[in-house]
């Protein structure tokens, strides 16, 4: 009797062992508002919306702890529309991020699968769009710099390195998985630094394509969709993108103000364009050339003007060219006050306003996350929504 009351008191504390070297959470964030858009093709329109700022998103994070310092982890995201109920990402049921891999404490982590891009993880947080005082939204005209995630690869293999005294570091390259194997790929590094109150980064991206006009449309390539061209997540129809860029924030007491630059070289652009999903149009747009660029000049501010009360804006200047001649400039500005009712609810109010100077009347303003671009040369948007995280 004695040795089996002893048996079971071994296996409770080896199971409680086990289970506190392991964990798994549920975690989410939903974001829901309504939209008035001055023009949307042509008419004003008022819009329940979903994803303004932050996309809605539920998701499994988990880790197991090897032991020596290594755990294996793992993170399955999926983004949805909080007014309808449909999946994000081209319909995918973790669209957001799925992958699995190991993490050391002392030599960072590899993880394998569909993940964000280094412009993403380093540059992205010291910007207006990618983070939560201006987000989706604010993006820069088309999310040409995908400073605001409108890509994510499929088939990668990321490193992400430890905290060397303020230093972070990474890169990732997504796979073609086919016979061709330069053909369809992916890859990019980025990194950094903080100190005090400074905060500074750097990154760089590349999208190789050499067959032309088909932009990772093979459903097992980087970026892919088999839902097509057309509904599918690339942003430009190119041979080649090439986006880097870098960027500056510094904190002085309840005020942050930043600086971000990023260009986006497009090369093998003859009859290729910006997709319709980005751009607005049912026939997305064109270029006139073999070749296209954006460059990107974004200062924005943060004030926490209380505890629970904070105001940011941000402005931000691009510069296109579509080849032949077509060359429109874009002027962006973001303004948002939000208030938080608890540590995991708050409700915003976000205005944004672009108008675009263009030598074509075939280019109009487009806000990201809107129906449709407007039919003048400017587009203003006011959003009043909340949003709840657990």
């Amino acid at each position: 009797m004695k040795k089996t009351l002893m048996v079971a008191a071994l296996t409770g504390v080896f199971a409680t062992a086990a289970h506190a070297q392991s964990s798994v959470t549920l975690y989410g964030l939903i974001d829901a508002g309504i939209t008035y858009t001055n023009n949307q093709n042509g008419h004003s329109a008022w819009q329940a919306t979903s994803g303004t700022i932050n996309g809605s998103r539920w998701g499994l994070r988990g880790a197991e702890d090897l032991g020596g310092g290594l755990k294996a982890i793992f993170t399955l995201e999926n983004g949805f529309s909080i007014m309808n109920g449909t999946a994000s990402q081209s319909g995918r049921m973790f669209g957001r991020q799925a992958f699995v891999g190991l993490a050391s404490d002392q030599f960072g982590a590899v993880t394998l699968g569909r993940q964000y891009d280094s412009v993403v993880d380093y540059l992205a947080p010291l910007s207006n769009t990618g983070t939560q005082y201006g987000g989706t939204i604010a993006a820069h005209p088309y999310d040409n710099d995908n400073l605001n995630n409108s890509v994510r690869f499929n088939n990668t293999i990321k490193y992400s390195s430890v905290n060397y005294a303020g230093f972070k570091f990474g890169g990732t390259y997504s796979f073609s998985n086919s016979t061709d194997f330069a053909n369809n790929r992916a890859y990019s590094f980025g990194g950094s630094y903080s100190w005090g109150g400074l905060n500074v980064a750097a990154g760089y991206l590349q999208l190789n394509n050499d067959v032309p006009n088909a932009p990772f449309t093979n459903a097992n390539g980087p970026a892919s969709t088999a839902a097509g061209a057309q509904t599918g997540e690339w942003t430009f129809l190119a041979g080649r993108q090439r986006t880097f860029g870098g960027g500056v924030n510094y904190t002085f007491g309840s005020a942050t103000a930043g600086f971000v630059y990023t260009q986006t070289n497009l090369s093998g652009t003859a009859n290729g364009g910006i997709s319709a999903k980005q751009s607005g149009t049912t026939a997305g747009v064109g270029f006139n050339g073999d070749s296209a660029r954006f460059q990107n000049f974004e200062g924005n501010i943060r004030y926490a003007l209380t505890p629970a009360l904070s105001l940011a804006g941000a402005y931000t200047y691009t510069r296109a060219n579509f080849g032949g001649g077509v060359n429109p400039n874009y002027n962006t500005v973001a303004l948002q006050s939000d208030y938080a009712l608890s540590k995991r609810t708050d409700v915003y109010l976000q205005g944004d306003w672009q108008h675009i100077s263009s030598n074509s009347d075939n280019i109009g303003p487009f806000l990201n996350g809107l129906s449709s671009a407007s039919r003048t040369q400017d587009q203003v948007a006011v959003t009043v929504g909340m949003r709840h995280r657990f």
